[in-house]
């Protein structure tokens, strides 16, 4: 016998404040729940030397410290914001915080290979329940127009910064303290967020419903199979078997995944949102913005610490300017919008990151950081700070009150997805290029090295300087290339895909247009 849901008492959910302060804390709490998980993703690369150390990594299985975490935070995205729109969000989101907080405690006390690798596995479940239904509850706490606009202003400036932040966070913890401080910081970060949301985020309405598990676990496994065929193709190579039986696997179960939506009443990902075409068009620039920006970072990274000798603390604050940019174009963006609509933002946006990522295709071993690199990230970041809000608006706008946490969910995995798969691209093709030119290279080494660098040469497999420089430099610059033009893609599915409505700049405005507003 079915029970009856119960009346929702309204005070039960409300938060203790509210108001503008109320919301400011509110807004404060969401987005520093969004900068932890965001940030995990690149603090843990400067780390990763330290980590190989201690735990006697070998190099193939490094790799898999990020990956692990980026597998399963980007598979379970989907399932996490529609979790959110069943069960409620504030709910669904102080689990997500806490688990996060757990997991980053079991990677610090980790003492072998496994156990991290395990933990970090979990900090993806953690991190793909509370990221979506983090953006959800911004719909759900603040009102249409300016005030929402300005809230996905911070969120977004959050997002697209959260990597450089992590760099500076990473290279202070590492250098002045120990490794496990990168993991050990999140505790108590989660455990304030967990108290503060009860307290200054009100409840979602739940929509009853079921989990769609046959979806969930078709579109999980669909993605964890694309995601390593791309990561096994930048280390064994596309003919190996393993990145061929990963790319089929992915194939079959994305295409039962679409089968089982279709047939679904309650989808995991509701399939309509995708005959929007200014949402389609979205999805396919966060695809290209998060295959470019992974790129710009962990590039940069290799060659400013290889290349330039800077200290995981210097390569840190050498990033800190970009996270600066973006906050000033996220502030413009979301104050303009009204005025202009978001589509001149994602075009302009498209462009800037296009230019600054070839900008930097000029880099050599030679280059500077204040000559060379300065200039071309503080290019990219501006447009990255017009992007990202632009993006989450058009995401989020004319979705149903209900389907919220699945229309943030696929925001999210997009942008997560095609970080990693954008990434394993470009490692590709800056291990081809960097291969090219290694075979230039040895064979000047060994005409004009000592006999003590040979025997060096041959036990190691590395290039010192400055031959192994142009190695790297060559790769990197060619990885600038390919990162260049998924921007440019980003910039054409922007100019001749995406359609503002004047309904849509009347919402930004706070009025009411026709369909139904986030």
């Amino acid at each position: 016998m079915s029970r009856t849901p119960e009346p929702k008492t309204p005070t039960a959910t409300a938060p203790r404040k509210s108001g503008k302060d109320g919301k400011g804390i509110a807004l404060f709490v969401i987005a520093s729940c969004q900068l932890m998980v965001v940030l995990d993703i690149t603090i843990v690369n400067i780390a990763l030397p330290h980590i190989q150390t201690a735990l006697d990594f070998s190099t193939t299985s490094l790799s898999w410290v990020v990956n692990a975490y980026t597998l399963t935070f980007g598979g379970l995205l989907l399932l996490g914001g529609r979790a959110g729109d069943i069960l409620g969000r504030r709910r669904v989101f102080i689990f997500g915080v806490l688990l996060f907080g757990l997991a980053s405690l079991f990677c610090g006390l980790a003492q072998s290979e496994w156990q991290l690798l395990a933990a970090r596995a979990l900090q993806g479940v953690g991190g793909a329940i509370a990221s979506p239904t983090s953006l959800s509850l911004i719909t759900t706490t603040f009102d249409e127009g300016p005030e929402r606009n300005r809230a996905f202003g911070v969120f977004a400036g959050v997002s697209a910064g959260g990597g450089a932040i992590g760099l500076v966070a990473g290279g202070m913890l590492v250098q002045w303290l120990d490794w496990r401080w990168i993991f050990f910081v999140n505790v108590p970060i989660a455990l304030i967020i967990a108290f503060l949301t009860p307290r200054h985020v009100k409840e979602s309405e739940r929509h009853p419903g079921h989990f769609d598990l046959a979806g969930a676990l078709t579109s999980t496994l669909g993605m964890v199979a694309l995601v390593y065929g791309f990561i096994r193709a930048a280390q064994e190579g596309w003919s190996d078997p393993y990145t061929i039986g990963s790319f089929v696997a992915a194939v079959v179960l994305l295409a039962t995944f679409i089968l089982i939506e279709r047939r679904s009443q309650q989808p995991i990902t509701p399939l309509h949102m995708f005959a929007d075409r200014n949402r389609s068009g979205t999805y396919v620039i966060m695809l290209c913005l998060a295959a470019a920006i992974f790129g710009m970072f962990f590039f940069l990274t290799l060659f400013v610490q290889q290349v330039l000798g800077f200290s995981p603390l210097a390569t840190g604050l050498a990033f800190l300017p970009v996270s600066a940019i973006i906050g000033v174009g996220a502030g413009l963006t979301s104050n303009l919008l009204p005025r202009y609509g978001p589509k001149p933002f994602m075009v302009v946006g498209s462009v800037l990151a296009a230019a600054g990522l070839s900008w930097l295709t000029l880099t050599d071993v030679d280059s500077t950081y204040l000559g060379s690199i300065l200039g071309p990230i503080l290019v990219f970041g501006l447009g990255m700070g017009l992007m990202f809000v632009s993006l989450t608006i058009m995401a989020l706008s004319n979705v149903e009150t209900q389907e919220s946490g699945a229309a943030s969910g696929l925001l999210n995995a997009t942008q997560q997805v095609g970080g990693s798969l954008g990434l394993s691209i470009l490692v590709t093709v800056f291990g081809t290029a960097s291969r090219n030119e290694a075979d230039t290279q040895v064979p000047l080494f060994l005409s004009q090295a000592t006999p003590m660098q040979k025997a060096e040469f041959a036990r190691t497999g590395q290039l010192p300087a400055p031959w192994g420089d142009q190695v790297l430099t060559s790769g990197v610059s060619a990885g600038f290339v390919t990162a260049a033009i998924f921007a440019v893609v980003g910039a054409l599915v922007a100019l001749f895909v995406i359609q503002v409505r004047q309904s849509d700049i009347d919402r930004l405005k706070g009025g009411v247009g026709p369909g139904v507003g986030v």
